[in-house]
């Protein structure tokens, strides 16, 4: 009671000191209205504004309800929601944050998965030194090095492993598994030339089943039968193993048969002289419609013909089954000379100038230099590589450069009055498969399986103009239109493109010619001598014609069973077409 009467008195004491220190206004203490009552809390605690606290508080819970599991600690006092799973972390990159949209630290679509895997070498070495020894590290253990298994190995061996091995000890090994081998050992290191050459005891210990085992006491005078046998086929196999390592290519017996009545006439003159009256009929061209002579003699595909320079009383002809022919075109229409010197099928041809050479290129690694009157290989070139094409300098003081797209990505350059290689031209990423002469023979473009085009400067190793884009194809055939400002490609997406041949090379994209189907052909493209047509063969076997102004097909002809490979319009009789294809016969149409 004594407390209730203090606590009392004490309250009447505070509200007097209230009263005192904000008096009631007149309006309070007036009759009407009701007595003013102030009750004041007590408490011994000082006073304290608790609203930031309540705020820190709350942010606190919130952001305990939403923040992500930290992937490092190993129980979670609660159940974490599916927010908290699935919240990204915000810092430092993780490593398994690989494209930036998984952000947080979550490796699984269930959280994370802890790495508890060991490298593959360690798994490996601790394998193998169990199996080879009896113990191995303990993997449960996560402080130091604990081992299970045989402890007292463990000690005699010092607790090497088997990728721990002594030199001495390995060393140790490699000499007993001589000793048990038979072989001798010696106490250095055996030098590979003694090991190849047979007049060592180095070969003779490596060698028991020869001759010479065991005859080594004393000197030697005489070799038996026995040896001088052996030594000869060994000489033999050596000399077959630096032959087949040879960079030339297969040498064959060059011949050359001749078909025709006689190589001259009664005037004198040789088979290969044009005749007399063969001039150019007029400067328009027209596209042939009928089969006016086949030629059949190739027992094999025909993969290139070309005409006799300038007057096109001849036609030359590369075969697969390794064999060139020549035939007539104006009079008898027979073939007139078969040239043999290739082992295996002929890949291009191509006439020099006036027409008295040619230079063949086949798959047996050889460039032929021939006499088209005689059959006579004049000289022989090789780089152990295939040459894909050949190419004489046109120009007439340069008949002797010879120009070759080989299989190794290089262009090479022969003089071949020397026979030296004086040039070679090397940017290609794959197979060259064409050159062409433009700018009054001063640039010649060349197109690769690399799918692009180059420019260089005749002479120089220079790539001038480099033409590649994501959407061009492998280009096996290119032409020069007769006007010498426009090249036509042949492109293996089915269409022919057009560039030109000025400083820029640019690509005329209003010119563009398809239709036929030439996907995995090297078909050749060809032009008409006054520029109005383009020609191309195709994959099944017909020849195609477009107008070169409007680009539009203006005839096409069923020439060939297969592929129609080449075609080739004649350079006076300018309504005749020859074309050739892979069913071995070549066709002239009119």
């Amino acid at each position: 009671m004594d407390l209730i009467r203090s606590y009392a008195d004490g309250s009447d004491d505070a509200l007097d000191e209230a009263e005192e220190r904000n008096p009631p206004s007149p309006k309070s203490l007036s009759p009407e209205s009701s007595p003013t009552r102030l009750l004041v809390a007590k408490s011994s605690a000082p006073k304290v504004d608790d609203t930031m606290l309540a705020l820190t508080a709350a942010a606190q819970a919130q952001r305990s309800l939403t923040r992500p599991i930290d992937p490092t600690q190993r129980a979670i006092a609660f159940n974490p929601t599916y927010d908290q799973l699935w919240a990204p972390i915000y810092g430092p990159a993780h490593p398994y944050a690989k494209d930036g949209i998984a952000q947080g630290m979550r490796n699984h679509k269930l959280g994370y998965v802890e790495d508890a895997a060991i490298d593959s070498f360690i798994f490996d070495e601790q394998y193998n030194t169990f199996q080879r020894y009896g113990y191995a590290a303990d993997p449960s253990a996560s402080v130091g090095y604990n081992y299970v298994g045989d402890l007292d190995t463990l000690k005699q061996n010092d607790g090497i492993s088997v990728y721990n091995i002594s030199h001495q000890e390995q060393k140790r090994r490699r000499v007993e598994s001589k000793k048990e081998s038979g072989e001798e050992v010696g106490g250095e290191d055996v030098d590979p030339t003694e090991v190849e050459n047979p007049a060592t005891e180095t070969w003779l210990a490596k060698n028991k089943k020869s001759p010479w085992a065991g005859k080594k006491e004393g000197l030697q005078e005489e070799l038996t039968e026995e040896q001088k046998k052996y030594a000869e086929e060994y000489a033999k196999k050596k000399g077959e193993e630096r032959a087949g390592t040879s960079e030339k290519g297969e040498a064959v017996a060059d011949k050359s048969t001749f078909h025709g009545k006689e190589e001259r006439d009664y005037q004198g003159r040789s088979w290969i002289a044009p005749p007399k009256d063969a001039k150019a009929s007029n400067d328009h061209c027209y596209i042939p419609k009928r089969l006016v002579h086949t030629w059949s003699g190739h027992t094999k595909g025909v993969s290139a013909i070309r005409f006799f320079p300038k007057h096109g009383h001849l036609i030359l002809s590369a075969g697969m089954d390794t064999k060139v022919k020549i035939w007539d075109v104006y009079n008898s229409g027979k073939c007139m000379r078969t040239y043999m010197g290739h082992s295996k099928a002929v890949r291009d041809i191509t006439f020099c100038n006036d027409g008295t050479k040619f230079l063949t290129a086949g798959y047996d690694k050889n460039i032929k230099y021939w006499d088209t009157e005689t059959g006579k290989v004049i000289s022989t070139f090789s780089t152990g590589k295939i040459p894909y094409v050949v190419k004489l300098n046109p120009a007439d003081d340069k008949q002797n450069i010879l120009l070759a797209g080989m299989s190794d990505k290089k262009i090479v350059q022969w003089d071949m009055n020397t026979g030296e290689i004086t040039q070679e031209y090397d940017q290609h990423l794959g197979a060259v498969n064409t050159i062409t002469f433009v700018d009054d023979n001063r640039r010649f473009v060349t197109s690769s399986d690399d799918k692009s085009l180059r420019v260089w400067e005749f002479g120089i190793p220079v790539v001038i103009k480099y033409i590649s884009e994501p959407h061009m194809h492998s280009m096996p055939s290119i032409a020069v239109h007769p006007n010498t400002n426009w090249l036509a490609a042949q492109s293996l997406d089915n269409q022919i493109l057009i560039y030109s041949t000025r400083e820029r090379f640019q690509l005329n994209k209003k010119k563009r010619f398809a239709g036929h189907i030439v996907a995995g052909y090297a078909c050749q493209v060809n032009f008409s001598p006054d520029g109005r047509f383009v020609m191309s063969g195709d994959g099944e076997g017909r020849c195609w014609f477009w107008d070169w102004k409007s680009c539009k097909v203006f005839r096409t002809l069923k020439c060939h069973e297969g592929v129609c490979i080449g075609c080739e319009w004649h350079p006076l009789e300018q309504s005749k077409v020859a074309t050739c294809g892979w069913d071995g016969l070549i066709k002239y149409w009119d």
